[in-house]
């Protein structure tokens, strides 16, 4: 009997401790309602890698107001533009996964997308959807294919005595400050071999006199830089100017920009044109990943 008692003494003795590990809380005892609050902190990143903890964290991330606080103030007026009208009987996790992918609209002349980690807002014009002095004459400008361009193919400059580039947007931007870039190449890219190679052959008077960037907005905004190509065999993004959209602004806003070099007392050529970005200043640094 004392033997026995003395087994059940000692079997019972680690039980409250296993009672007290099976009592203790963990991440899947927390309410639904108190984890979708937690990530509505975090980033949209950070939201989609907690959602595979467990099934709360996975129900939570789907709430309407986590993505509310992820998506543009003007997310209506953005789907709008991109599909021609607002997709009814969506949830905020789909709006807000459509719009981080890059969109094409306006018969692929334009793609808009969000930023992962900032949610603000970016776009992407080609210079199909640009005005290009003498672009449909052969002689001038050629459209060349390129896996480098967002947009399959860019425009190649032989040579010319006016170099004019202009274009406009109008679109709703949300509130903020926006950087507006050319996207140009010196030299005709191409690929030998399976390797990137460039023609610098018809590279010349870009070095003479600066080429002009210009931006205009309808509120009156207006911002000019220049600058000499000096950079061969590259893509470079180059700066044209800001812009700010402020918080009471509803409507959308018109944007014009421009890139000219109308000296005519000598020839340019050996340049390629592939867009035009529209980015958030704050983001601006990441576009070298671009």
């Amino acid at each position: 009997m004392g033997s026995g008692l003395s087994l059940f003494t000692n079997g019972s003795s680690s039980s409250p401790s296993r009672e007290r590990d099976l009592l203790k809380p963990g991440l899947g005892d927390l309410p639904e309602s108190c984890v979708a609050l937690i990530l509505e902190k975090l980033e949209p990143v950070e939201i989609c890698r907690f959602s595979k903890l467990n099934r709360a964290f996975r129900s939570a991330s789907w709430a309407d107001f986590v993505w509310e606080s992820k998506l543009p103030h003007d997310y209506r007026s953005i789907l709008e533009k991109i599909l021609g009208g607002f997709p009814e009987k969506l949830r905020k996790r789909d709006i807000y996964n459509f719009l981080s992918r890059v969109n094409s609209f306006d018969d692929g002349t334009k793609k808009a997308w969000v930023d992962k980690r900032t949610s603000d807002l970016c776009l992407c014009l080609s210079v199909k959807g640009l005005s290009v002095t003498g672009i449909d004459d052969r002689r001038y400008w050629n459209h060349i294919p390129s896996d480098e361009s967002r947009f399959s193919s860019v425009a190649y400059l032989q040579h010319v005595w006016w170099f004019q580039v202009d274009g406009e947007i109008e679109f709703p931007f949300p509130a903020g400050t926006y950087s507006v870039f050319f996207r140009l190449h010196l030299g005709k890219p191409g690929k030998r071999f399976g390797w990137k190679v460039c023609n610098t052959e018809q590279i010349h008077g870009w070095d003479i006199k600066p080429v002009q960037f210009q931006i205009w907005t309808e509120d009156g905004q207006h911002s000019s830089s220049q600058c000499k190509l000096t950079e061969p065999g590259t893509w470079s993004h180059y700066h044209a100017g800001d812009f700010v959209v402020g918080k009471s602004k509803s409507s959308s806003t018109k944007l014009k920009f421009s890139m000219t070099q109308i000296d005519c007392t000598h020839t340019k050529g050996g340049l390629c044109v592939d867009s035009v970005i529209v980015y958030p200043s704050s983001c601006k640094d990441r576009l070298r990943r671009f």
